[in-house]
């Protein structure tokens, strides 16, 4: 798969996991933020919690899936992102890490075979 159509994957997964949250009832404040230790894809609120949510989408699941790769490695930079994100806006409240995994079809990546939201998902 090439890089190009990993991002537009990538980028359709997020714009389907903002509108999951926001039919949740979540408060999207930000996207694709960029840290020192990468990118937070969503930035939301969920009541007066502050969540960092990680979107993992891929085109069926020949090659694993979704939630397979957020290894330890994955989960440890998340981690440092969210620590680093609540320290630069100086939030004084809960934060947790979310993950929202999203299988699409592979006939039509438009359309959503599975999608899954984990709650704190670093502990």
């Amino acid at each position: 798969m090439t890089k190009e159509l990993n991002l537009s994957t990538g980028k359709i997964g997020e714009e389907m996991a903002k509108e999951f949250l926001k039919k949740k009832g979540y408060k999207i404040l930000e996207q694709n933020v960029k840290s020192k230790f990468g990118e937070i894809d969503l930035v939301v609120k969920d009541g007066k919690e502050l969540v960092i949510v990680e979107v993992r989408t891929k085109v069926g699941d020949w090659f694993g899936s979704p939630e397979e790769s957020l290894n330890k490695k994955k989960l440890n930079k998340l981690w440092l992102n969210a620590q680093g994100y609540a320290n630069k806006i100086k939030w004084q409240g809960q934060y947790r890490i979310d993950a929202v995994c999203i299988v699409l079809k592979e006939s039509d990546d438009k359309i959503v075979e599975r999608l899954e939201h984990y709650q704190s998902i670093c502990a």
